[in-house]
């Protein structure tokens, strides 16, 4: 059987690299907005700030820890 040497076994990304890749893609964003929107660099971390409360909150509802309708519902006696 013939192995291509340009051929390789695809492997799975090393979490460092993601890790590195999201801190570009960041810094890239920052960067956008800065240029593009004039904003200042302490508006842009109060809006990061802000984007990962709002989703700890709505992770937070999704799993149920805290805020979520009961499952049964009574009007009274």
């Amino acid at each position: 059987m013939i192995r291509w040497s340009w051929r390789r076994e695809a492997k799975p990304a090393e979490p460092r690299r993601i890790a590195n890749l999201r801190n570009l893609e960041l810094e890239a964003a920052k960067e956008i907005l800065k240029e593009v929107f004039h904003a200042r660099p302490s508006d842009i971390e109060d809006m990061i700030q802000s984007r990962l409360e709002e989703k700890r909150w709505n992770e937070e509802r999704r799993t149920g820890e805290e805020g979520l309708w009961p499952q049964e519902f009574c009007l009274g006696d």
